[in-house]
């Protein structure tokens, strides 16, 4: 049993990750997202964001950590979205900071002592120094955006929490679709496809009132 995987997923490791909503919280205010049939199209939708907009960063790095400056600036000039840019560069810090502070090991303090990180190429080069394998990586980077989505749903009121287990449950298999596509698109193939959660994040700031960071 890879222990350290389980560790990474739990919620109870502080990375700061659901401080942000992945644009549900804008989705909702503004209407793109209504019923709680929809909470479930949202979710798979930003799985599949997560695949073609994030993995092909985490995957960079993790198989080649000395990558790490050149793809956090593939990463910044991707994340077009003011909102989405900050909210990345926060998750990243935090990924980095909370690894180094639990783990230790120079590569995980060198990541942190980064004035800045992008979140998917820090979430590949502490992977990596903590020795998890591509395929596991992936995994969790996925299972995050899932949760992450999920658990703003609850806290939102949008669903309540035994739903939100079983729309977790019954995504299963497009995550298993995510990765199985997702997993050999290089650096080159990064592409949004959720542009209307992508529009609504980006107005995340412009909320009357907000209980996420994005």
């Amino acid at each position: 049993m890879r222990w350290v995987v389980l560790q990474l997923a739990d919620s109870a490791f502080p990375t700061g990750g659901f401080a942000h909503s992945l644009g549900l919280e804008a989705s909702l205010a503004l209407g793109a997202v209504g019923a709680a049939g929809s909470i479930a199209r949202f979710a798979e939708a930003a799985v599949w964001q997560a695949g073609t907009g994030g993995l092909p960063l985490v995957r960079a790095v993790h198989g080649d950590p000395s990558s790490l400056d050149r793809v956090d600036a593939i990463a910044d000039a991707f994340l077009t979205s003011h909102v989405a840019n900050r909210a990345s560069r926060t998750q990243g810090r935090a990924l980095a900071a909370t690894c180094a502070r639990s783990f230790g090991g120079a590569a995980l303090v060198a990541l942190s002592a980064r004035a800045r990180v992008h979140h998917a190429p820090a979430f590949g080069a502490a992977a990596a120094a903590l020795g998890l394998t591509a395929d596991e990586a992936s995994g969790l980077w996925i299972f995050g955006a899932l949760r992450t989505v999920l658990s703003a749903a609850v806290r939102l009121g949008a669903i309540g929490p035994h739903e939100a287990q079983g729309v977790q449950r019954a995504l299963g298999p497009a995550c298993d679709r995510v990765l199985e596509r997702c997993a050999s698109m290089g650096i080159d193939d990064l592409a949004i496809t959720s542009p209307i959660a992508e529009l609504a994040g980006a107005l995340h700031d412009r909320l009357y009132s907000r209980l996420f960071q994005s």
